[in-house]
């Protein structure tokens, strides 16, 4: 039996429990089931991450920073593009395939105990993502990492991954998203990600609405831990758009690190690099600081995949997995900023959870004149919004009928809008995959991107 072979099945035994988006609120069984593997959780050092936008680029800009430190790193992240190990790196890579599977078989037995209990509970097994997460930290302290960045599913106060206590808590920009399980405010939301706030960490938090901050803020004081927000004790002073990305000076809470390049684009990546460099500060002490260069060197290696990644060029195809309207709203902007484009044909595909509406609102508003033609369609993933369905509601909204294509299959979406692209006499046109990270795993598969 290949390794390959041996990884899907163990993928296909974990998508057999509840699916992704059916998490469940609560943190009992996952507390058992650390308790009966002898607590992993408690066997490194973890920086935690919670935040609506921003949270895998942030962590991996941490992660890199970390290695940079000489540190062994785990880092835990979710969803994945084109394999499940990757959810699961060790120094900067995908957990190996054999490792993946020689802990799961080593755990296997002990989750069947907790599944035992539940069952006789009455409640649900332990779900997909559950399970994944208790891998991942049994893999981290299979190692042993020096230190772990996880990176948290859904919300905070409930979610798996809050069975680990961070030392830094950080916090990206909250807005609107999960609105049916996390609350219809930024303030309820807030509730939910200040959950990670624990005592004895330190809580570094990006700039955030004022109901929210103020939820963070209140929590941060009542655990007795230190608190930085950006814009206040740190943050971007300067940025300017280099080749392949940008020059940031950045504000941190120990220390100044001037003319950084970091090789992705927009202003929202600044400022999680920003986030980045005040959860390093925070997880070495808070008042020592950075290393310019070692800090240089981490930055430079910086990837991440799924957003704003131009995946092929003539005519240039960009994927973005912005899936909410602020994260669509930071994306166009970056793409105005960082792309000489005339003409954008984007290719738009959404999960149903999610508020389609919105989206293509910001999509038709950010975008503006730069985006006449749009192609609506769908991932292979049971939650994504018909394509027709998609088309309709844009065509309600007013993006006129003439400019609205369907394709229900992403080859056929992909191959339309590059015909469309093409059809600028300047070769200024370019496609922009967006709207789902389903539909981005897909593209970037279709596209020659296995790796991620």
């Amino acid at each position: 039996m290949t390794d390959e072979f041996s990884v899907e099945s163990v993928y296909a035994e974990l998508l057999g429990r509840a699916p992704e988006n059916k998490m469940e609120p609560r943190l009992a069984p996952l507390f058992r089931a650390m308790d009966v593997l002898g607590e992993p959780n408690k066997a490194f050092p973890i920086i935690h991450v919670t935040g609506t936008n921003g949270k895998t680029s942030t962590a991996r800009m941490i992660e890199a920073g970390l290695r940079a430190h000489g540190l062994s790193t785990g880092r835990y992240t979710s969803p994945h593009l084109s394999k499940v190990t990757e959810r699961i790196s060790i120094d900067g890579h995908p957990v190996p395939d054999e490792t993946f599977v020689r802990i799961w078989d080593e755990i296997r037995p002990y989750l069947q105990i907790v599944d035992d209990e539940l069952t006789a509970a009455g409640e649900p097994r332990l779900t997909y993502f559950e399970c994944l997460t208790i891998l991942g930290f049994a893999v981290f302290a299979d190692q042993p990492v020096n230190v772990a960045v996880i990176e948290v599913g859904l919300g905070g106060i409930t979610d798996a991954t809050n069975v680990g206590d961070g030392q830094v808590s950080v916090i990206t920009p909250i807005s609107l998203d999960h609105t049916d399980l996390l609350g219809d405010t930024t303030e309820d939301i807030a509730y939910e990600k200040a959950g990670i706030i624990k005592p004895g960490g330190y809580l570094i938090s990006a700039a955030q609405p004022v109901d929210a901050a103020q939820v963070l803020l209140e929590k941060a004081r009542d655990v007795g831990v230190p608190f930085r927000f950006e814009g206040v004790e740190f943050g971007v002073e300067s940025r300017t758009v280099a080749v392949g990305g940008q020059v940031v000076s950045i504000q941190g809470i120990a220390g100044r690190y001037p003319d950084v390049l970091i090789p992705l684009h927009g202003a929202h990546q600044a400022q999680n690099a920003a986030v980045a460099v005040a959860a390093l500060e925070a997880f070495f002490g808070g008042d020592k600081e950075l290393d310019a260069e070692v800090l240089q060197e981490a930055f430079a290696s910086v990837t991440s995949p799924g957003r704003l990644e131009v995946v092929r060029t003539a005519p240039t195809i960009i994927v973005d997995a912005a899936h909410n309207p602020d994260g669509i709203r930071a994306s166009a902007e970056a793409i105005e900023e960082a792309f000489s484009f005339t003409k954008l044909v984007p290719v738009v595909g959404v999960l149903k959870e999610k508020d389609a509406e919105e989206i293509l609102r910001q999509l038709k508003e950010s975008l503006g004149g730069l985006a006449e033609e749009y192609c609506f369609t769908q991932s292979n993933s049971p939650r994504a919004v018909p394509a027709a369905e998609l088309a309709e509601l844009a065509a309600e909204m007013g993006f006129g009928e003439d400019n609205i294509h369907i394709a229900e299959k992403l080859d056929d979406a992909l191959e339309w809008a590059v015909e469309r692209a093409e059809a600028n006499d300047d070769l200024s046109g370019g496609v922009l995959v967006t709207g789902s990270i389903t539909l981005v795993a897909e593209a970037r598969i279709l596209l020659g991107k296995s790796e991620a």
